[in-house]
């Protein structure tokens, strides 16, 4: 497997918000062949300011190793971020949650790879390398969900876009439509128009019902 990556160390960089947690996982890392911790990070938004100190040192990883539930920016977002910033830093997602819809918006915003926070040694290092590669990895039970899933209509957070998953967020936190377009830089109608569409693409009726979604289906804190 390691011959595989033209001989150098796999560079990760390690994203998690549970201190514990990531020094597991980079403990966990250090004893793979061939693979070396480039970095930690606690959120998804100190992950793109190490990534840009690692860019300005010449020394961007292979691979981002992310979380999805972290405060401030989670997995998906920071994976989108790292896609547009840094087309060549693959990232691949590890978590405890395997629910489709989060499958879905992770691959959408370039994730190369999905597991979950069970697996084994030999597996997240098939899934780094892979991303490494170009490849898309996927645990085994979550590439059995989406293919049972694959004949049957997109509900629920699946239906929504990355931008409409973004606007839900921001609705959770209590923003009004004003404030929701201050912060994204567009107009107070177009807002208005995602909150609309969030909510009807979720048969919600109040904003409220949007929070409490959001809340439980892990994409903000519960207040």
């Amino acid at each position: 497997m390691a011959a595989e990556h033209v001989g150098n160390a796999l560079r990760v960089l390690v994203v998690d918000d549970h201190s514990v947690v990531r020094r597991g996982v980079v403990s966990y890392l250090d004893v793979l062949d061939d693979v070396e911790v480039a970095g930690e990070a606690a959120d998804g938004r100190d992950a793109l300011d190490v990534l840009e100190r690692l860019h300005a040192a010449g020394a961007l990883p292979d691979v981002v190793l992310m979380d999805l539930q972290m405060p401030r920016m989670d997995g998906v977002a920071a994976t989108g971020e790292i896609a547009r910033r840094f087309p060549a830093v693959r990232v691949v997602i590890l978590t405890s949650f395997g629910e489709t819809e989060r499958v879905h918006a992770a691959l959408q915003q370039g994730a190369a790879g999905y597991l979950l926070k069970d697996a084994g040694a030999a597996e997240v290092a098939a899934a780094l390398y892979a991303a490494a590669r170009g490849e898309v990895f996927l645990d085994a039970a979550v590439a059995r969900r989406l293919t049972q899933e694959i004949r049957g209509p997109r509900i629920g957070l699946g239906a929504l876009t990355a931008r409409e998953r973004e606007i839900l967020v921001l609705v959770a936190a209590g923003l009004s439509n004003k404030e929701i377009a201050a912060e994204l830089v567009i107009s107070e109608r177009t807002a208005r128009t995602h909150v609309s569409n969030v909510l009807g693409k979720l048969n919600l009726s109040s904003r409220t019902q949007a929070a409490l979604v959001a809340v439980r289906e892990g994409l903000v804190e519960p207040s």
